[in-house]
């Protein structure tokens, strides 16, 4: 499906907005004022937590429906079904491979640098209390299997109650086939489903003119709360997580791009930079997900590929948490003079590929992630986490943005495997060309674009040529 690059035409665009007014530039100061107010006046910035926690919860509340939709639509256009399941099967074997790299590289880390050593905590002076503890119990009682048997909802509406995506994700492909089975009979409600998901997205720009908000909330709350002063107890654990997630962005995720797809990953960078701000300032990569799936259409990734890849790696590619995983693990084992051979290290390995799936989309699930696989090792104590639980919320951030671009990897690299990709246009994206405008059905520039969060190549309302 490869082009040749579409010709470019000058002026094809909207006039660029004033800077002030673009949306990557109010979060960012947004995030600023925020951090300078928890700083100066922690308490009043711990009252700003309602404004952060409710552009989320409103962001949430579209996240259902959005992947809903757009799964449905995405299968209702395959023209062959067998498509829907290779594609399912690629993406679960890439999510496998790229967790168990993620898992390897937090190892390595905490290996050769080994900052544990000397810290000598005994476990058994180790109290846990408060969310902590809450979170220590969950975990204890967590099976790797359970995110299968918790996929089928008790209800249709109480997936979307409960906001669980696997569930809406399992609930679409079967209607989505069902729709797709029945022929001329469910035409009609495919057209409704494409209507409506035009309504959704516009929705979802009205909401995103309040993510600086919504920042400036989430980011005072945590200043204010865990203080800067925090960073400082266990700086080098925080400073060694961001490096090797840095790295494991830009060399393992950047050569996947560049040796596989042919797209480079500083273009990328650039391209999502809303993006990045917004998980920057919220500490988590759900309100990004709407904007991810639509800029990976727009750029020539088809819409079933799309719908499928990325709400499942949500739960499944969590690049970023493997790090935090095996990284904390083994810090653990160190901090509390608990030897592990590696032999043992690649069994923790193991266990980690289960139990990290079975705590996706979980409140804490990290936490009850890591306490799993402590649980069921039983080599290093579970009470261990306490000792790195004062700075997690440091490290949510990063957690998040490597676990977004690691599923922007993942969808450009199966939409190529599938052939589904029109690498033409992508690239013209990435350059931020202005060129003919897309024949879309729904542009994102009259959507998400209206508030500068699908500016091709950074630029608001750059437009690329139709496939």
């Amino acid at each position: 499906m490869t082009q040749t690059p579409a010709p470019v035409a000058v002026g094809g665009g909207k006039p660029s907005k004033p800077w002030w007014r673009q949306l990557y530039v109010q979060v960012l100061l947004a995030i600023v004022i925020g951090i300078f107010l928890g700083w100066r006046w922690p308490d009043l910035a711990t009252s700003m937590e309602p404004i952060g926690t409710t552009f989320i919860a409103a962001m949430k509340m579209l996240i259902g429906p959005i992947v809903f939709l757009t799964i449905i639509g995405g299968i209702a256009g395959v023209a062959d079904l067998k498509k829907v399941g290779l594609t399912g099967i690629k993406a679960l074997t890439y999510f496998q491979v790229g967790t168990i790299v993620a898992l390897l590289t937090g190892l390595v880390a905490i290996n050769v640098f080994r900052l544990g050593d000397g810290v000598h905590a005994d476990p058994s002076t180790i109290s846990t209390s408060g969310e902590a503890d809450q979170y220590i119990k969950s975990g204890e009682h967590q099976h790797w299997w359970e995110f299968l048997t918790n996929l089928v909802p008790h209800s249709f509406f109480g997936a979307f109650v409960e906001g669980d995506i696997l569930q809406v994700i399992f609930l679409a492909v079967i209607f989505g086939i069902a729709l797709k089975s029945v022929g001329k009979i469910g035409e009609p409600v495919i057209a409704s489903v494409n209507r409506l998901t035009e309504v959704v997205f516009k929705v979802l720009a009205f909401i995103m003119k309040a993510a600086p908000l919504g920042a400036f909330g989430a980011m005072s709350y945590a200043i204010g709360k865990f203080g800067i002063s925090t960073l400082t107890s266990l700086g080098s654990l925080i400073a060694l997580f961001y490096v090797t997630s840095i790295l494991f962005v830009v060399v393992v995720l950047g050569t996947v791009l560049a040796a596989f797809v042919k797209l480079n990953i500083f273009q990328l960078f650039r391209y999502f930079k809303e993006e990045f701000f917004l998980v920057l300032g919220t500490s988590t990569a759900e309100p990004a997900l709407p904007g991810l799936m639509r800029k990976l259409q727009f750029m020539g990734v088809e819409k079933s590929t799309v719908g499928l890849v990325v709400p499942t790696g949500y739960s499944f590619n969590l690049d970023g948490a493997a790090i935090y995983l095996s990284l904390a693990t083994l810090y653990i084992a160190q901090a509390t003079d608990t030897p592990l051979s590696i032999g043992q290290q690649l069994g923790l390995l193991a266990v980690m590929l289960l139990t990290s799936k079975g705590a996706a989309g979980v409140a804490g699930g990290g936490f009850i992630a890591l306490t799993a696989t402590l649980s069921t090792v039983g080599h290093v104590p579970a009470a261990g986490i306490m000792l790195i639980f004062g700075i997690d919320k440091f490290m949510s951030e990063c957690r998040a943005l490597v676990n977004f671009y690691g599923n922007a990897v993942a969808t450009l690299f199966i939409a190529t495997w599938e052939n589904g990709l029109d690498l033409a246009r992508a690239r013209a994206v990435l350059a931020g060309h202005e060129v003919l405008p897309s024949t879309d059905p729904v542009d994102p520039a009259d959507s998400v674009d209206s508030v500068d969060s699908v500016a091709a190549g950074g630029r608001p309302g750059a437009k690329v040529a139709p496939r």
